[in-house]
């Protein structure tokens, strides 16, 4: 478990490193994501028990930083999970994510879009129950971990006030816990970015 945390943390320093260095100020923005999810390891409280995944959704908090004229630094910290998940459940559900952004043209383009492509690296963190459990019928809760990598599209549009970006999301992880057999964690979501 170790070794696979080992990516998604040197990614990580070497991303605070880099914005140590850069001079642009950061801002701030958020975004929401929902849709589906395969997950053979994980209890969904949206599904059935002993059913391998099931509906996902997310709130996080984006800090971002601009790399160069075109490229974007932001950190995902995700909000509504773990805080939901802690208060109803008794469950950690905790993904945290650094995504490297590039926008593409100038955005004077049809309706003043440029396209946005991204690329993200983080670690998966799971307290709880497993697959074959249910709110009501709980398994023993167990610890697992994985690195988290993904790959994002979306369509930027500028307006008074901030920017939005509708877009779309895959996502991959391998999860790791102490006697049980790896899972799997994989699938894709629509997301709706605001940035102020």
């Amino acid at each position: 478990m170790k070794s696979a945390l080992a990516v998604p943390v040197m990614i990580l320093l070497a991303a605070t490193a880099a914005l140590a260095e850069t001079p642009a100020a950061p801002t701030l923005g958020i975004h929401a994501l929902a849709g589906g999810r395969y997950d053979d390891m994980r209890m969904c409280v949206g599904s059935p028990r002993g059913v391998p995944g099931g509906p996902i959704g997310e709130v996080y908090l984006d800090l971002a930083v601009p790399v160069g004229d075109r490229g974007v630094l932001v950190m995902n910290v995700p909000l509504m999970r773990p805080l939901l998940f802690g208060a109803a459940f008794g469950m950690l559900q905790f993904e945290p994510q650094l995504t490297y952004e590039i926008r593409l043209g100038d955005g004077s383009g049809s309706g003043g879009a440029r396209p946005v492509l991204g690329a993200g690296a983080g670690a998966v963190f799971h307290y709880g129950p497993d697959v074959d459990s249910t709110p009501e019928n709980r398994g023993e809760d167990f610890f697992a971990a994985g690195p988290l990598v993904s790959a994002s599209f979306g369509l930027e549009f500028n307006r008074r006030g901030g920017t939005w970006r509708p877009g779309l999301k895959l996502f991959y992880a391998p999860l790791f816990a102490s006697g049980r057999s790896m899972g799997t964690v994989a699938g894709g979501a629509l997301e709706i970015h605001y940035g102020f």
